[in-house]
């Protein structure tokens, strides 16, 4: 989280903490001082996303890009990602990629994109009643969630 030593490691227990891995971390070998391995293959990918969600948080970062943050966590680890997302980047600008839709519906924007060009930018409830690419995705991923349930 902080290879060149820049915070301290109070600040990087909180953060920790905030994306509740605190735990996890103190009962490895040498805490904070633990050597992730190549691409953090020694941690399980939702673990990973929350290590990055915690140097994010660390580093106070006021842009955070996200690609498909949880495209492969369980349900778990995906509101805790959708949470911290929510509370603590709040004043921070995040663009998230996105194929789960309930990732992004109470965003400020949605930006739809369709064969790399822009087709919709809006307020999420305004794509809605405006009909369209984005309205008709959120009609197929509806009908999809009632049909599984």
């Amino acid at each position: 989280m902080d290879p060149f030593s820049r915070y301290t490691d109070m600040e990087l227990w909180t953060a920790l903490e905030e994306v509740q891995l605190k735990g996890m971390v103190e009962e490895l070998p040498g805490q904070l001082y633990y050597q992730l391995k190549e691409s953090g293959s020694n941690f399980s990918v939702g673990e990973r996303q929350l290590v990055c969600l915690a140097r994010a948080l660390v580093h106070r970062s006021k842009i955070i890009i996200m690609d498909e943050a949880t495209a492969n966590v369980d349900f778990k680890t995906d509101r805790l990602i959708q949470e911290v997302i929510r509370h603590k980047f709040k004043d921070s600008t995040v663009l998230t990629i996105a194929h789960r839709l309930d990732t992004i519906m109470d965003y400020d924007k949605v930006l739809v994109l369709e064969g790399g060009r822009v087709m919709e930018f809006d307020k999420p409830d305004a794509l809605i009643r405006n009909g369209g690419l984005f309205a008709d995705l959120v009609k197929i991923a509806s009908e999809s969630k009632s049909r599984t349930l």
